[in-house]
């Protein structure tokens, strides 16, 4: 892959973009790039205060934005499912990107709405269930990707187990938050072998942003009030974390590069920072046999099965 910047993303105009976690961050960074670029934007997130002032920011920052905020919280299925349903209203069919971006990290033991492990809930489930609803009006539009975003970490995690993926057995959070990396990795792998063999063109891709100075490092010591562990992620960021900018780069290289292949793995050339490139995944992340025990077991607790069949017009009431 040739060294690339955002001045290689194709003009956007007429494209529909669905970015979860768009309220900040690595989400905010990447929705703003695309509705700067031209793509009409949908920011995708749970809270309605910080994502209605983060579409007013990007108003702001880009004044002939088309861009929407619809609440979004993929802790909670029926929310999952509401705003999929939702949808018709900003576009009827049209789905050109998926990026799926929200995520947790090294949460205390929790549980969603549905019962599921935080992590994997969030990280693996909720996306998946998203892709899963969104999944027909991917395929009626040409071109289309959908974009997952794993983390280096990932490889810490020593691979999955679909039978366990809410982490009965003794919880370490650490260790919960990169296997939720590898299922993504996963998901992404069985994701493209499934589309090629429907013989869609749809592109099934996962990025990584090396190591970015967002809140999701510090969300889980301020939620537990420990404030010296968040005061040492705060100094960890200042100091070794590139901007969201930058670990946006990957997400939108993967979203936007001319002719990538499926089942790619963007991330920093330097792994934690630098331009985006190809980038190593452990053994585990590429096992076909796990990914469709996962891709059954994730079916089986979400309730949403795929079809591979592109969805036509929607017919005026």
């Amino acid at each position: 892959m040739p060294r690339w910047s955002p001045s290689h993303i194709p003009d956007q105009t007429g494209r529909c973009a669905v970015v979860t976690g768009a309220n900040s961050g690595i989400g905010y960074a990447t929705a703003r790039e695309l509705a700067r670029r031209g793509a009409r934007v949908v920011l995708a997130c749970r809270n309605t205060a910080r994502g209605e002032a983060a579409l007013a920011e990007l108003r702001r920052e880009v004044p002939a934005a088309e861009a929407e905020f619809r609440r979004l919280d993929l802790a909670d299925l029926a929310s999952v499912r509401a705003f999929a349903d939702g949808l018709d209203s900003f576009d009827a069919v049209r789905l050109d990107l998926l990026i799926n971006n929200a995520g947790v990290m090294a949460l205390p033991r929790g549980t969603t709405a549905d019962g599921f492990e935080r992590q994997i809930g969030i990280n693996h489930l909720g996306h998946f269930a998203l892709t899963g609803l969104l999944l027909p009006r991917l395929l009626a539009t040409p071109g289309a990707r959908v974009v997952t975003l794993s983390s280096f970490l990932h490889a810490l995690g020593g691979g999955i187990d679909p039978d366990d993926l809410n982490s009965t057995r003794p919880y370490r959070r650490w260790r919960a938050y990169a296997r939720s990396k590898s299922a993504n990795l996963l998901f992404v792998h069985e994701l493209a072998r499934r589309l090629a063999a429907a013989g869609s063109g749809v592109v099934a891709a996962a990025a990584h942003p090396g190591y970015a100075a967002t809140n999701l490092t510090t969300t889980a010591p301020r939620m537990e009030g420990r404030r010296s562990a968040e005061r040492l992620m705060e100094l960890s960021n200042r100091f070794f974390g590139q901007s969201p900018e930058g670990g946006a780069l990957p997400v939108l290289c993967a979203a936007t590069a001319p002719h990538l292949k499926p089942d790619t793995f963007v991330g920093p050339r330097g792994l934690l920072r630098g331009a985006p490139a190809p980038s190593p995944r452990a053994p585990w992340a590429r096992d076909g046999e796990a990914a469709a025990r996962l891709w059954a077991a994730s079916e089986e607790l979400t309730g949403v099965r795929y079809g591979f069949t592109a969805q036509g017009p929607r017919k005026p009431a």
